[in-house]
């Protein structure tokens, strides 16, 4: 999958930052302070955000892989917001002196394409903070020929688990939708919709219709090897449908409807299948088989897949999708046992942060109490996680399976970087739009 140094470089190139120093300023305003459940609350955040600030500074070359989700690109997103939430410039030329390292690290050879790791997060993270209005970026002239690098990688992807969001065709697709939506060029423009064509079109190829379902098989543990339907957002279905719902707002794409209903209907009918605190299963084997637990997370669990049928019901403006997508998530924050709920940390994949952050996110969008009341539980949590001597700020992301541990983590999916991306959020609701790298919020 991957080419050496000296096959891809054409594709590399060296670009020159500018920072613009008046679009850097800070968001909280005196209006927003109402969202704390104590002015105490507000400053242990804003502590922990300064610790998180300072760790990241120190730290962030530890980091080998240059994604947005467990690379330094990602690092670079937290300290563009942090420096307009806080007014802090320094944060700002941090971010600045991030993403150079970035090209520097691809122009020495690093060739990782994928969207958690490698080079389509990292530019991702680029264009979402050229978006923002962070950084100023001439992106329609310094991306194309990466671009060609990555719609080379997705061709060459031939195992079951193809689709993944992490680590497959989705999250290369998702950078190249936000390339779509941004370019300023008509010949780019159509450039993207055909690679994002041609990706529906091996989902199309590839899914298994039976009535009105479709589905994708994929490896579940490949060690014992066991295949079957994954559900979750992360790696399974839940991604498919996110991705197909962000693809439909646009009238080019109106021909994934059929698709997205069908892998709708698939996830519903296995809504109630378990007993127990999940209204869905993880997984279900080939033979029907099924998990009987399911962790509370934004990777595996209700909270993304009811987020998922959340967006679905928008894009296909369907009410009543969007009414059960609430229920799902409602039902959800009814689990507040942290070791039933399978969190032992704060991360944002499958930590405190990341079910407080959807939580708080569904709040704001339907105003419904038991979502603001799950955020302020799971945000308390939190907090009440930073015990760990040394970890970063406190922090440290648990390992299970064969590396069960204690770790330090600096990124965004189970690190402080998330962790503190979703501290922001709390603080401000003007600092949230990086939770689409997660597949959370959308701009549409």
């Amino acid at each position: 999958m991957h080419q050496n140094p000296k096959q891809r470089n054409e594709y590399l190139l060296i670009y020159n930052f500018h920072i613009p120093r008046i679009l850097l300023r800070p968001t909280m305003s005196e209006s927003h302070r109402d969202t704390f459940t104590s002015m105490s609350s507000e400053a242990v955040l804003r502590a922990r955000l300064e610790e998180i600030g300072a760790v990241l500074e120190k730290k962030y070359r530890e980091t080998s892989d240059i994604g947005v989700l467990t690379g330094i690109s990602g690092i670079a997103v937290f300290c563009f917001y942090y420096s307009r939430f806080s007014g802090k410039q320094r944060y700002a030329d941090l971010g600045s002196e991030i993403l150079t390292e970035v090209f520097d690290r691809i122009n020495n050879g690093y060739d990782m394409h994928t969207y958690c790791s490698g080079i389509s997060g990292a530019l991702w993270s680029m264009e979402h903070l050229r978006e923002e209005g962070f950084i100023e970026l001439e992106s329609d002239a310094v991306f194309p020929a990466l671009d060609d690098f990555l719609a080379d990688c997705t061709e060459q992807y031939a195992d079951e688990n193809f689709y993944d969001f992490l680590h497959g065709i989705l999250g290369i697709g998702h950078y190249f939708l936000i390339r779509y939506r941004n370019t300023g060029s008509g010949v780019l423009k159509e450039h993207y919709a055909n690679l994002l064509t041609g990706m529906v079109n091996r989902l199309k190829k590839t899914a298994i219709t039976e009535g009105d379902s479709s589905k994708w098989k994929s490896w579940l543990v490949r060690e014992e090897r066991l295949k079957g339907y994954n559900l979750g957002l992360a790696h399974g279905i839940s991604g498919i449908v996110n991705f197909l719902s962000r693809l439909l707002v646009y009238p080019e794409f109106s021909e994934v409807r059929s698709l997205l209903r069908g892998a709708v209907h698939y996830i519903s009918s296995w809504e109630g299948a378990i007993s127990g605190t999940s209204l869905f299963p993880a997984w279900i084997t080939e033979s029907g088989g099924k998990s009987y637990r399911n962790r509370l997370g934004w990777c595996y669990g209700d909270p993304g897949t009811g987020l998922s049928l959340w967006h679905a019901g928008k894009a296909l403006q369907d009410d009543a999708l969007c009414t059960r997508a609430v229920k799902i998530l409602e039902y959800s924050t009814q689990r507040t046992d942290p070791e039933e709920a399978g969190i032992r940390d704060a991360g944002l994949c499958h930590g405190a942060c990341g079910i407080m952050h959807i939580y708080r996110y569904m709040e704001r969008q339907t105003n419904r109490q038991a979502f603001a009341m799950a955020a302020d539980f799971w945000q308390q949590k939190a907090l009440e996680m930073a015990v760990h001597p040394d970890g970063y700020a406190g922090y440290m992301q648990w390992r299970g399976g064969n590396r069960q541990g204690w770790q330090p983590e600096t990124g965004i999916l189970e690190g402080i970087a998330g962790i503190g991306l979703s501290i922001m959020a709390e603080l401000s609701p003007d600092s949230i739009k990086w939770n689409e790298c997660l597949l959370i919020g959308n701009s549409f």
